[in-house]
């Protein structure tokens, strides 16, 4: 080491030193000790020296190729060490990077988080919406089931049976509808009765898939409480309604107390041994259906006003054809009507305004009331000779015949409307085995007199 060899070079300047400063004093002075040195001692000293100190200059010599080596391989285990160090130092640093992006990661999934719980209060964190969604992709369309189209279906077998459905009842050889909804009629009886009785806001469609029904004990189709009641008749399908029993109130074999709408595509006949045919406490209005209806009063009545919008009908009345105490309107359709025998009845009769603006009206009885309004021209012929009921009516526009009817009783009055009627179109009629043509059309109301 470094201090040996100091002290070593220490030790041989001061025994220089002390030689030097011998032989300096030379004699005249007396070492300390008594005794006086030699020159060959001096001697001895010197080379005794000498080789201390290349004994020493050799030791320090090895020691500084020790320090040497030392040193390399201390310089190298610093490198190492730097080395090491540095790879300390750079995974601290990388650590220290770690723990803050860990820390701004952290932050991060806890503001991601917050903003999670945020939006969890809205529908859930995004990573829930993420880990759903795959689930959602793959998971496989559920279909809803179709609602059925009718709340009930029932048939008619003598006695009445619910096939299925609900909001119908079963009393006796009733059925009565309960609420709001479509129903589905189909069979035969001697004795039934179809009964709508619902809450007054409910609507009731009641469709008539073939049905024979003859009621002994009122209507065959009674609606009582409904807020509106609609009868369908089931395209191609074949429908008959009846009555026998004498009842006043409720007249009709078709009677409603409230708005009656009939429609459809299918056919529908109505006997009525009561009183009338299709009867309505309020508004009757046909949208459709072919619908044929002989009654001992009249075929169609209403306390207030009867609108054909569509449908092919008719009426044989025995006393008037079609009746209102309200209005008229005649909209669309084909309507073939025949009155009573006595000569106040009418084929047509309203209390109030007749309207017409489109459709077909063929009309045979003793009367008639004209229109009130009307968008075509028309023509009333007054006949001297009755027409004979049970035979064919013919009714020609231009020569051309536009429809052929029975009117089932005589009668003295025939009433045409049409489309096809024109300032200066011609009417011909063909009735009791005669064609009377000639009557030409110069106004918007048209009356001849057939003698």
């Amino acid at each position: 080491m470094n201090y040996r060899r100091i002290i070593a070079a220490a030790a041989a300047v001061a025994l220089i030193t002390c030689s030097m400063s011998s032989c300096g004093k030379d004699s005249g002075t007396e070492p300390v000790g008594g005794e006086q040195s030699t020159s060959s001692e001096i001697k001895d000293n010197t080379e005794e020296t000498t080789e201390a100190s290349e004994e020493e200059e050799t030791e320090e010599t090895d020691e500084k190729e020790t320090e040497a080596k030392t040193t390399k391989a201390s310089g190298e285990d610093k490198t190492d060490t730097t080395t090491e160090a540095a790879s300390a130092a750079d995974s601290s640093a990388a650590s220290t990077d770690s723990k803050s992006t860990g820390a701004a990661s952290s932050s991060s999934t806890t503001n991601a988080a917050s903003g999670g719980s945020s939006s969890g209060s809205s529908g859930g964190s995004s990573s829930e919406k993420a880990t759903e969604a795959p689930a959602a992709a793959t998971e496989a369309p559920t279909e809803a089931e179709p609602e059925p189209e009718f709340a009930a279906e029932v048939t008619f077998n003598g006695a009445p049976t619910v096939v299925k459905g609900s909001n119908v009842t079963i009393e006796g050889n009733r059925v009565i509808v309960t609420a709001g909804g479509k129903y589905l009629f189909s069979g035969s009886t001697g004795d039934g009765q179809i009964c709508v009785s619902t809450a007054t806001e409910e609507k009731v469609k009641i469709v008539l898939a073939g049905v024979n029904i003859t009621c002994q004990s009122g209507p065959a189709v009674f609606i009582n409480e409904a807020k509106k009641c609609t009868v369908e008749v089931l395209d191609g399908t074949d429908n008959y309604l009846s009555d026998s029993m004498k009842d006043k109130v409720y007249d009709g074999v078709i009677f409603s107390n409230d708005t009656l709408r009939i429609k459809g595509g299918g056919r529908l006949e109505v006997t009525a041994g009561n009183r009338h045919g299709i009867a309505s406490d309020d508004d009757v209005i046909f949208e459709g259906g072919n619908v044929t209806v002989t009654s001992v009063k009249s075929g169609i009545y209403a306390h207030d006003d009867i609108t054909i919008n569509d449908g092919n009908l008719t009426v044989r009345g025995g006393s008037n054809g079609i009746k209102s105490r309200g209005s008229i309107n005649v909209n669309g359709g084909v309507l073939c009507v025949s009155g009573g025998t006595k000569e106040e009845k009418s084929s047509i009769y309203a209390t109030g305004v007749f309207n017409y603006t489109g459709g077909c009206v063929y009309a045979a009885g003793n009367k008639v009331t004209a229109p009130t309004n009307t968008a075509y021209p028309y023509a009333v012929a007054s006949l001297s000779t009755p027409g004979a009921g049970g035979r064919e009516l013919g009714i020609f526009i231009n020569g051309v015949q536009q429809i052929g009817f029975t009117p089932h009783n005589d009668y003295r009055c025939i009433m045409v409307l049409s489309p096809n009627f024109g300032i200066g179109a011609e009417a011909g009629f063909a009735f009791n085995d005669n064609y009377y043509a000639g009557y030409n059309l110069t106004d918007t109301q048209n009356v001849f007199n057939i003698e």
